[in-house]
């Protein structure tokens, strides 16, 4: 893996200030850029890139988003690739430091000249290359991350949401917490950035006169959970909603056990896996008898994505198929399909650009397809709305006796990020064998 030089990651610095000075997608002098372009393009390769969390605070939870993306195109290759070409995936590691995350992109973008971004991971890390990305004319796909400004196609034109963005998503699970549980008494516990403003913003338009504490997290200080969680504890809240990466989501889970605290887990879909969080607390426990299972037993958490315990659903068993010929060691992970559905996508959209694919007609394709799935609820990347997925499904962990697994407490919904309703997400959805995404 090549690493920057310090002239580049210095020149790189200064295109980010002049960035911060202009237009989105915009040269310096005010022009459009240039997106009818091919680069890294060639006969028989389309080189795309990523920024991903390999190692770090944050790698434990979401090191499977890659590997399941690699399955995926790996896949795709073996039949033909797209268009005659294979997809060239380079994933370079940011460990989750907005810092290097700057440098691997100018890594990606000079050096390895892709086609376009990929999944870039975190709110706190990829906010600081979005406006580069879109001045030097690179199409930024489908961000792993639920920040509003991903949303933004005034301003970040060439920039496109994935996941369900922080309010939406929590708006979904606060309407259910205050039908499900009037009388709680709930006490926040996020992180410290967009995870956790946008998160709020959405639970407190159903929660805010429930709230008895509010805790906040820096995703470089676990060692402060302890007190937060007793935080929690001495201010009575008897369900704890977490927007939290997986890690945190652990360390709050094993701390609460620690100090005999059992409040009602309410934890959003970026840090709710439960294969990841089994791992995480026998890592963290330090013990692999650890009784992880009765730990998250009761969790309520949510979903947009085809999971793991949908076994009759077509995806679902398409991605096992696939895991198991292309993918990594160990089990099927919600955050591997998480990964899996990005290069899909991604795929079927670089499809529809065309055998002579451009950047322009990259985004043209992105602006124009009807996306039906491979999602639970429908998904938006039209000119005026890049918000990637409009909802989410509310599931509740169970672990008692031999049996466990997830289980579907609210089919999918979908809402707007004001006050707009709540509604049912129904729509047409296609089979694998019936979505165009490769030769």
């Amino acid at each position: 893996m090549r690493k920057p030089t310090a002239a580049l990651a210095g020149a790189l610095a200064l295109a980010l200030l002049a960035t911060s000075c202009s237009g989105a997608g915009q040269t310096e002098g005010g022009g459009v850029g240039d997106l009818d372009v091919s680069t890294g393009v060639t006969d028989d390769t389309v080189v795309i890139g990523t920024h991903q969390p390999l190692t770090g605070p944050a790698s434990a939870g979401y090191l499977s988003i890659s590997q399941g993306a690699t399955a995926m195109f790996d896949y795709i290759n073996a039949q033909g690739g797209v268009h005659g070409r294979r997809i060239d995936y380079r994933v370079q590691d940011d460990v989750y430091d907005p810092t290097q995350t700057i440098e691997v992109t100018q890594e990606l973008v000079m050096g390895e000249e892709i086609f376009a971004m990929l999944g870039g991971l975190g709110t706190p890390t990829h906010s600081k290359v979005v406006d580069y990305l879109n001045e030097e004319g690179v199409p930024d796909v489908f961000v792993s991350s639920g920040a509003l400004m991903w949303n933004n196609p005034e301003e970040y034109p060439l920039t496109y949401g994935y996941q369900v963005d922080y309010t939406k998503e929590a708006k979904i699970l606060g309407q259910y917490v205050a039908e499900n549980f009037p009388d709680a008494k709930v006490g926040y516990f996020y992180q410290n950035d967009d995870v956790g403003t946008d998160s709020q913003a959405g639970l407190d338009q159903y929660l805010a006169d429930m709230v008895v504490s509010d805790q906040r997290y820096e995703a470089t200080a676990p060692e402060a959970v302890a007190t937060q969680i007793a935080a929690l504890k001495e201010d009575g809240a008897d369900l704890v909603v977490c927007a939290c990466i997986p890690s945190f989501t652990a360390l709050g889970v094993l701390n609460a056990a620690g100090q005999d605290y059992h409040p009602q887990w309410v934890v959003s879909s970026i840090g709710s896996d439960v294969p990841t969080l089994k791992n995480l607390l026998r890592e963290f426990g330090e013990s692999d008898e650890l009784p992880v299972e009765a730990m998250l037993n009761g969790m309520i958490t949510s979903g947009y994505l085809p999971a793991t315990n949908m076994e009759d659903d077509p995806w679902t068993r398409f991605y096992q198929e696939v895991h198991e010929e292309y993918g990594a060691e160990g089990e099927l992970t919600n955050t591997t399909i998480y990964g899996m559905v990005q290069a899909t996508m991604f795929a079927r959209a670089l499809k529809a650009a065309g055998p002579e694919p451009t950047r322009q007609g990259l985004v043209d394709a992105l602006e124009s397809m009807e996306w039906n799935g491979p999602g639970v609820v429908p998904f938006a990347s039209s000119a005026d709305d890049h918000g990637g997925y409009a909802g989410a499904l509310i599931n509740q962990y169970v672990a008692e006796g031999d049996e466990e697994g997830l289980e579907e407490l609210q089919g999918p919904m979908v809402t707007d990020r004001e006050g707009g309703d709540i509604t049912e997400g129904a729509f047409d959805r296609a089979t694998p064998e019936e979505y165009d995404f490769h030769d």
